[in-house]
């Protein structure tokens, strides 16, 4: 399975299922032992989030947020690239990657084109402002050599053309020069404008346990091979782990691409004076684009209550340093309520509240002339049927009934064993290469195949040497969506490679640098608030469970 889903010779969904068909004829598991991991609870957590990013998507919310908060942040090049990269983060910690980096790309190609276009007028202005300039200096050379001809007169006619050529004035070839500069300038930006987004899509999906799949992916094996957990990975305590982590990697991040594409004049990139001609008709150019939408319709009011609703239901479910609604009501005497309970709850409210506000009479009529009595709701299972990618269940189901196999076949015990000689190794060192290696492999591997391929051996590899699982499986799951180099790596780099012209080369001298970053913070990030959180210091009873077990 390994290898089918490293070189993705059969569909990843599809390689999947195997274990239903080969795990059963092994006598390894029951076929029904193995099903029942394609509807786990964090795949239900994984569905219900993907109904929250297309209701989102469906009612134009993402747009909105976007366009506003790019006219709060400012229209100069880097303040745009900041804007671009917030925006895209804060987007893709809730809806997919890949619809994040559509969306934004197509936004930021129009405000650039509306500032190459001010550009070019402005250096036409000027370029026909120096001309006329150096008509007038050409002039008053000429008296000045008529005069001194007539006192001395030692130069003959084509002398006297000569040295008036010398300071003649060329504005073919001023003008050619700022376009040539002009191009190259923007070609650059739009290069680092269009890295900045696919990264920072990606960066900005790890800061949520549904805002990628490598995140689910892990609660999914924790739970799976470590049942008395205690619900350590929930979505409260992954966001005060990796939204902290996602911040400085995306502030690091933009500091390097404004390196490479804009160059290191920060203050020059980021004054804050008064706003010229050009950035007050960038302004207008997305004023114009947001006051396209109109008003907030009652739909993404509705859309964005719901959301609301969610995010606080998920994080005051079980805070930690109090008891959650959860705790209180429902989970006294076990995890009965769970983060994919809230995901699938809010979920059916799409399909129940309308998507216009209820009133007597007609609503209009349809396509077909029929006139319509009742508003459609929020989503129908048309849309979800189409939009949502029911594939990565089964990818999920797979990498879930995997490990469970590892477990009673006793691979990890093996596994384990012969791993062992790393206990004398210091374990930040063991995490920081582990981390390198994951990093590498899924420049050329998916996300999701390389977290379900190492997460089951790095579970073992922990409870051999007695090391906290997660000092191991929280620092490779991030590295595991670090995949900057290759467009190949993931959906996002292969939007934006394709939108900006990018060469392959452009990517790795960005992509290799952000790989380090993101590991060296990662690392950084376990070893201080996460080492206090989960404490990693210790050896938890229940990891030493799972060892314990035939």
């Amino acid at each position: 399975m390994a290898l089918f889903w490293c070189t993705e010779c059969l569909p990843l969904a599809v390689t999947g299922l195997l274990p239903i068909i080969l795990f059963p004829m092994m006598g390894i598991m029951k076929a029904e032992e193995v099903s029942i991991h394609y509807m786990k609870d964090s795949n239900m957590l994984f569905l219900g989030g993907l109904f929250v990013a297309v209701a989102v998507e469906t009612w134009d919310l993402h747009k909105r947020i976007a366009l506003r908060v790019l006219l709060l942040v400012g229209v100069r090049p880097s303040l745009l690239l900041m804007g671009f990269m917030i925006v895209s983060a804060f987007l893709s910690m809730w809806i997919s990657n890949t619809a994040t980096t559509a969306m934004m790309l197509p936004i930021s190609k129009a405000v650039l084109q509306q500032l190459e276009t001010l550009d070019a007028q402005a250096d036409a202005r000027e370029v026909q402002a120096a001309g006329r300039d150096e008509n007038g200096m050409e002039l008053e050379m000429a008296e000045n050599k008529e005069e001194v001809i007539e006192e001395k007169q030692p130069d003959t006619q084509t002398q006297l053309e000569d040295r008036v050529y010398e300071h003649e004035y060329n504005p073919e070839l001023s003008e050619e020069f700022r376009r040539a500069a002009r191009e190259a300038r923007y070609e650059r930006l739009t290069k680092g404008m269009s890295l900045s987004v696919c990264y920072s899509a990606s960066i900005g999906g790890t800061a949520t346990l549904t805002g990628t799949i490598p995140n689910l992916i892990l609660k999914g094996q924790v739970d799976q091979l470590f049942p008395q957990n205690g619900d350590v990975i929930n979505f409260v305590s992954w966001f005060g782990f990796a939204f902290p982590n996602m911040v400085i990697m995306l502030f690091l991040t933009g500091i390097w691409i404004h390196f490479m594409f804009l160059g290191f004049n920060l203050r020059r990139s980021f004054s804050c004076g008064k706003k010229t001609d050009r950035d007050k008709e960038v302004y207008t150019v997305m004023r114009t684009e947001y006051n396209s939408l109109g008003r907030m319709t009652f739909a993404e009011v509705s859309v964005l209550v719901i959301f609301i609703l969610m995010v606080l239901l998920w994080f005051t479910r079980e805070p930690g340093f109090i008891d959650g609604w959860a705790t209180v009501l429902f989970n006294q005497n076990g995890t009965y309520v769970s983060d994919g309970t809230v995901a699938v709850f809010i979920a059916i409210l799409f399909f129940i509240i309308p998507s216009r506000l209820p009133k007597f009479g007609s609503y209009g009529y349809n396509d077909e002339g029929k006139e319509v009595k009742a508003p459609k709701t929020l989503l129908s299972w048309k849309v979800i049927h189409e939009r949502i990618p029911w594939n990565i269940l089964l990818l999920l189901g797979g990498g879930y009934a995997l490990a469970e196999a590892s477990e009673e076949s006793g691979l990890s015990k093996w596994l384990g064993g012969t791993l062992s000689p790393l206990k004398t190794i210091p374990p930040f060192c063991i995490a920081l290469v582990l981390s390198l290696l994951v990093a590498t492999f899924t420049e050329c591997s998916s996300n999701s195949a390389t977290t379900t391929l190492f997460l089951p051996i790095l579970a073992s590899l922990a409870t051999s040497i007695q090391l906290h699982p997660l000092y191991l499986m929280l620092p490779c799951t991030i590295a595991a969506s670090l995949a900057f180099m290759l467009p190949v790596a993931t959906p996002p780099n292969a939007i934006a490679f394709s939108f900006a012209n990018l060469k392959v080369m452009d990517m790795v001298k960005t992509g290799f640098m952000l790989n380090i970053i993101g590991i060296l913070t990662t690392n950084v990030c376990i070893n201080t608030w996460a080492y206090l959180m989960f404490d990693l210091g210790t050896f938890p009873h229940w990891a030493n469970a799972t060892t314990d077990q035939p």
